[in-house]
């Protein structure tokens, strides 16, 4: 109860950010933009380490990384994370990413859940 309503209040304080547009306000639109904007970088950089994670145990990628040098290697994880991480945003809630902030387990689940979802589509548009 007391997650769903540090969630809800986090909710309601993300939603009325954009409603603060003038003098002091703007003050505080700002200052919540910019904590939002670090969660999303900490949240980009979850998914970032979870993908390189995921890609190392794929069958798939440890047959073809036995043909590349360490460098092609990390190019071409860079590029797959890189678009799995651009994808995150676009896949969760303010909700989800409310709980993932007050929550380690729920962001662990969080992470992997929206890796899973993009990793494949991201992973097959460089290996084309």
């Amino acid at each position: 109860m007391k997650k769903l309503l540090i969630s809800t209040a986090m909710l309601a304080m993300f939603t009325l950010a954009g409603c603060t547009t003038t003098g002091a306000n703007t003050n505080a639109g700002n200052a919540i933009n910019t904590a939002n904007n670090i969660g999303m970088n900490v949240f980009k950089a979850a998914i970032d380490n979870q993908c390189r994670s995921q890609i190392q145990k794929q069958p798939a990628w440890r047959i073809a990384s036995v043909a590349m040098n360490d460098g092609q290697k990390e190019a071409i994880q860079s590029k797959v994370c890189g678009c799995v991480s651009e994808q995150a945003p676009q896949q969760v809630t303010i909700v989800e990413l409310g709980n993932a902030a007050i929550d380690a387990e729920y962001r662990a689940k969080l992470v992997t859940k929206v890796v899973a979802k993009s990793l494949q589509s991201c992973y097959a548009n460089f290996t084309k």
